[in-house]
């Protein structure tokens, strides 16, 4: 990977970050203010934001800390701040789709009475992101059991390295104007495909080198 795509992938999971956090305090603060107002408008907005702007963030978020991980020498298992990262993320991720989301419409309905559980679980999604935003910067703890001395990986070609930047983008232009609903299609595709490509490529290097040692022996 080169220096220019890592940085905008590392640009892009921050920025992306960033924007589901202020997302996250925008949800806080309007369920504050439905709750205590009575005024449900409070929880239409919310909805609206997290249907059409938290919930693309989000994603977007999860699949470049993903890739970064694919793509660079932290790989997915060397590390235990990568793994708390990631269990941190799908956590949010899965209470986000199945938990938050089905009350916030209920109450943007007029479905549900008022709901405190929301206010708490936007403030703890805001505080996981932030604690996640130290994990990086601080990379503490030492290396998983699983963990092997890190190897640089094979770099990929150009062409993925842009479809990796792209695929957000690409997914929300999928959700927005041909699906309707989120549809995070090329992000899973890559995050599925590429570990098998690093890895036959990783094999393909390893066999390549084999010879070349030998005949100098």
């Amino acid at each position: 990977m080169t220096p220019t795509a890592r940085h905008l992938l590392v640009w892009s999971h921050v920025v992306t970050s960033v924007a589901w956090m202020s997302q996250a305090l925008a949800l806080f603060a309007l369920s504050g203010y439905a709750m205590s107002s009575g005024d449900d408008s409070g929880y239409a907005m919310a909805e609206l934001l997290d249907t059409q702007v938290l919930l693309h963030f989000a994603n977007a978020s999860a699949f470049t800390g993903l890739m970064l991980s694919a793509m660079t020498r932290w790989g997915y298992f060397q590390y235990w701040w990568v793994l708390v990262k990631f269990a941190i993320t799908l956590s949010q991720l899965y209470a986000g789709i199945f938990l938050l989301s089905p009350r916030l419409t209920a109450l943007a309905h007029g479905t549900r009475d008022a709901d405190p559980v929301l206010l708490g679980a936007t403030l703890l999604m805001v505080s996981a992101i932030a604690f996640q935003a130290w994990v990086s910067v601080a990379k503490p703890w030492k290396r998983t059991p699983w963990g092997t001395r890190p190897v640089k990986p094979p770099a990929p070609p150009a062409w993925v390295s842009g479809f990796v930047l792209l695929a957000p983008v690409l997914d929300y232009v999928l959700a927005t104007f041909v699906v309707g609903n989120p549809t995070p299609l090329f992000c899973v595709l890559i995050a599925l495909l590429y570990p098998l490509w690093r890895a036959r490529a990783s094999r393909r290097e390893k066999d390549g080198r084999v010879p070349a040692a030998r005949s100098r022996e």
